[in-house]
C-alpha cells in the first residue's frame, strides 16, 4: 500500500508547501510513476458499475478546487434551517419565505422545524431541490426561487464558510474561492446619492469622490475580517484539534446583481476591483441572478462593455461570468447568439460558468477555438445544468469543450440547493463520459491551475502540466524540492497549493500499488 511514502508525503506538504495535507508524495515521469496510474485506471475501470466502490474511490481523490461556490446556496439547508431557528426566524407555511419576527398571521417559528418533522421536510423541499419534480413550477423557476425564501437565515457568513471549509476539505480539495455580497445596502445608498450616469468615467469619479467608496471598500475588508474570524473559531483554528478545512487558502468573488438597475451594476463591479486592489484575499467579481432575467438581458451587453472599462484600469481583480446558462425557449433566440462571445471578448471573462449555450453562439466552432487559444475554462455544473435548464448527460456540451481543447473544471454551483457535492460531480462525469483515471486528474489540476490564486502556477504554460523549470527535477509534492523550486513555493500560494495536490495524488496512486 506505500504506507512510508505516505507519511513521507505528509512531512513533504506541511514542511514545504506550508497548511493542511492530505498525504502523498509525488514523482516526476519514470516508469513507476507509470505504472501506479495504469494500475489506477485498471482498478477505476473495474468498478465502474459498482457504485458503492466507486464512490469509495472517488471519494478520495483529489478535486482540486471547487471554482463556481454560492455561499449561501453552497451549505447544507439543514444548516440554514438550524440558523432560522436559532435566530427565532419566521416561516411563511405556504410560500416558505422566512423573514425576521415575530411571527404573524401564516407564519410559524422556523424552531418548530426541530420537533415536527413534516414542516422540516417541507421547508427543505422549498429550500433546495430534493425531492423537485417539474410540472407547473420549472426546475430554473424552484431553484432561483429558493434564494429569496431562505435569504434571511444566511446572515452569519462566517458559520456558512466553516461548513463548507470543512466540506471541502473532507472532498480533498485545496483551496475555496467563494462567491458571496458584500455591502450591498451601502453601495445603493452611495448610487443613489450621486445618481445615474451613462459616461462611465464621470460616473466612476463620482463614486469614488471624497472616499465616498472607499469607506465601502474599508467595511467590506472589516467584513471579511469578522467573517473568517468566525470561521476559524468554529473550525479551531490553531489548536491541536483543527478541521482540516482551516488549511485551506480562501479567496472572495464578489457578487454584481445583474438584474439591478445599470447605475448600481457598476458600482458594484467597481467595489470588486476596488476590494481586489486593496485586499488579497478579494480576487474578482462575477455576474449573478437569472442571465434570462428581461433586465438581465435587456442590460447584457452594456454590463460587458463596463467590465472592459474597468479592466482597461485595473490589473489585480479577475473577471469570472456566468454566460450562456440558457437553452431555447428560456431567453429570446437572438440572445442565445452573442453571450458567450461577448463575455469572452468585451467582458475579458478568464473563466465562463455554465457555457450550456455553446451550440447556439453565432461560430460555435470559431468561438471554441478562440476560448482553447486564451485558455477560457469553462466551469462544468453537470447536476446544476440537469436540475435547472434539463441539459444533461449527452445534449452538455462537455464532450465539445473538451474536444477542442477548451480547458474545463467540474464544479457544483450551490452544492447545499442541488444535494450535491464534488465528489458526486466527478461520479457524473464518470458515469456519463466514461472518463479515466487520467481524465479527473487533469480535470483537478486543471482546476487549481485556473484558480484566481495569486501567483505563478507550478507548471510551465497554462493548461500544459508539465513543471516549472525550477521544479522540473524534483519529485512534484516530494519533501526534497531543488532550491529554485522552493524559491517558487514560497512566493507562490497557486504553486503550494498544487504541490500539495501533488502529494495527494502520489499517496492516492499509491494506494493501488499492489
Amino acid at each position: 500500500m506505500g504506507l512510508s511514502r505516505g507519511l513521507v508525503a505528509i512531512v513533504a506538504a506541511v514542511a514545504v508547501a506550508g497548511g493542511t495535507a492530505w498525504a502523498g508524495a509525488g514523482a516526476t515521469g519514470g516508469g513507476a510513476v507509470q505504472d501506479s496510474v495504469t494500475r489506477v485506471e485498471a482498478y477505476l475501470d473495474g468498478i465502474r458499475d459498482e457504485p458503492g466502490r466507486l464512490r469509495e474511490f472517488v471519494s478520495g481523490l483529489p478535486k482540486g478546487v471547487d471554482l463556481h461556490t454560492h455561499l449561501s446556496g453552497a451549505v447544507p439547508t439543514d444548516l440554514l434551517l438550524r440558523s432560522a431557528a436559532r435566530d427565532d426566524l419566521c416561516v411563511d407555511t405556504s410560500s416558505f419565505v422566512a423573514s425576521a419576527p415575530p411571527c404573524g398571521t401564516g407564519q410559524r417559528p422556523a424552531r418548530d422545524a426541530t420537533a415536527d418533522t413534516r414542516f422540516a421536510d417541507e421547508i427543505v423541499r422549498a429550500w433546495s431541490m430534493r425531492g423537485f419534480t417539474p410540472g407547473a413550477e420549472s426546475g430554473h423557476d424552484h431553484f432561483f426561487a429558493a434564494f429569496g425564501k431562505f435569504g434571511a437565515a444566511t446572515s452569519h457568513k462566517g458559520e456558512l464558510l466553516a461548513a463548507l471549509a470543512s466540506r471541502s476539505a473532507a472532498q480533498h480539495e485545496f483551496a475555496l474561492e467563494v462567491m458571496l455580497s458584500r455591502q450591498s445596502g451601502a453601495v445603493q445608498e452611495l448610487v443613489t446619492k450621486v445618481g445615474a450616469d451613462t459616461d462611465l468615467a464621470r460616473l466612476r469619479d463620482r463614486l469614488l469622490a471624497d472616499g465616498a467608496m472607499a469607506k465601502i471598500v474599508k467595511a467590506a475588508r472589516a467584513d471579511a475580517d469578522a467573517d473568517i474570524a468566525q470561521m476559524r473559531a468554529i473550525l479551531r483554528c490553531g489548536r491541536t484539534d483543527a478541521d482540516p478545512g482551516c488549511g485551506l487558502p480562501l479567496r472572495f468573488l464578489l457578487q454584481v446583481t445583474r438584474t439591478a438597475a445599470p447605475e448600481v451594476v457598476f458600482a458594484q463591479m467597481l467595489l470588486g476591483f476596488e476590494l481586489a486592489k486593496a485586499d488579497k484575499r478579494y480576487v474578482g467579481v462575477n455576474l449573478v441572478a437569472p442571465e434570462d432575467n428581461p433586465v438581465a438581458l435587456r442590460d447584457y451587453r452594456s454590463h460587458m462593455r463596463m467590465l472592459g472599462y474597468l479592466r482597461g484600469l485595473y490589473s489585480e481583480a479577475h473577471i469570472t461570468l456566468h454566460a450562456g446558462e440558457l437553452v431555447p425557449g428560456l431567453a429570446p433566440a437572438a440572445d442565445l447568439r452573442f453571450h458567450i462571445r461577448d463575455a469572452v471578448e468585451t467582458g475579458h471573462a478568464e473563466r465562463i460558468g455554465h457555457g450550456v449555450g455553446i451550440g447556439g453562439e453565432d461560430d460555435p466552432d470559431g468561438l471554441l477555438a478562440e476560448m482553447a487559444r486564451k485558455h477560457v475554462l469553462v466551469e462544468i455544473a453537470l447536476t446544476s445544468n440537469c436540475q435547472i435548464l434539463r441539459v444533461c448527460g449527452g445534449r452538455h456540451p462537455f464532450t465539445a469543450y473538451r474536444g477542442a481543447g477548451v480547458p474545463v473544471a467540474l464544479v457544483t454551483d450551490d452544492a447545499g440547493i442541488e444535494h450535491t457535492d464534488m465528489t458526486s460531480e466527478y461520479i457524473r462525469a464518470i458515469r456519463d463520459y466514461g472518463l479515466r483515471y487520467t481524465d479527473l486528474r487533469t480535470l483537478a489540476r486543471t482546476a487549481l491551475d485556473h484558480s484566481f490564486l495569486r501567483g505563478r502556477s507550478l507548471w510551465r504554460a497554462p493548461d500544459d502540466h508539465t513543471p516549472a523549470p525550477e521544479c522540473a527535477g524534483s519529485p512534484l509534492g516530494g519533501t526534497a524540492p531543488a532550491p529554485a523550486c522552493r524559491v517558487l513555493l514560497k512566493a507562490s500560494a497557486k504553486a503550494r497549493a498544487e504541490w500539495r495536490q501533488e502529494a495527494a495524488f502520489a499517496a492516492f496512486e499509491d494506494r493501488y500499488d499492489g
